[in-house]
């Protein structure tokens, strides 16, 4: 999953939910560098990914992508469950996905300190464009696979991932619908915050 799951399963803990958006930025060498509840929030990613990665409605939607992105398939499921989540924010929250996104950002803003200095550079685009909602438009989406083809060495196709999503939409929703609960039980298990 992308940035918007990661944030949202963060438990409302703002050290957690640091340490769960810095995780992909930060080596194993550098986790000693920081709180011990932010480390935790980096833990919590990597278990994220990790349980992720192993589910089989994850695996199915991948499947589905293998064809057309390779490789890069479970990278496109990840972006593409954020889409989905968006678009059924309010099975999973109370709060509307745009307070959710403008706390999301006064967060970041306030602590960008406790942010590696790659992600420092990059929340203002973040909040600027407003990526946490824009996961959830089409435009949006299609901007996200045409930077990351820009950056990719082999062929990827992501110019053509969301047309994939578009496609099997209802399916690709199934298998989040049947995904996002577990993972959603996971992380309360993990950090205790039921």
């Amino acid at each position: 999953m992308n940035f918007l799951a990661h944030l949202f399963l963060s438990c409302q803990d703002d050290d957690l939910l640091i340490g769960n958006f810095i995780a992909d930025s930060i080596r194993n060498k550098e986790v000693a560098n920081y709180s011990p509840t932010i480390q935790k929030g980096i833990l919590l990613h990597r278990h994220i990914d990790s349980f992720t990665d192993q589910h089989p409605m994850v695996r199915r939607s991948t499947h589905r992508l293998h064809p057309h992105h390779g490789k890069y398939a479970p990278v496109v499921v990840d972006i593409l469950f954020d889409y989905v989540l968006s678009h059924n924010w309010d099975t999973y929250s109370s709060e509307p996905l745009t307070l959710f996104s403008k706390k999301i950002y006064w967060i970041l803003e306030q602590r960008v300190e406790d942010l590696p200095l790659k992600l420092q550079r990059r929340v203002p685009s973040m909040i600027k464009h407003d990526w946490l909602m824009n996961y959830g438009k089409e435009e949006g989406l299609r901007y996200v696979f045409e930077t990351m083809e820009k950056r990719a060495s082999f062929p990827t196709n992501f110019d053509k991932a969301v047309d994939h999503l578009l496609a099997d939409y209802e399916a690709f929703e199934e298998d989040f619908n049947l995904f996002f609960p577990d993972v959603i039980q996971m992380v309360n298990d993990f950090c205790g915050c039921d």
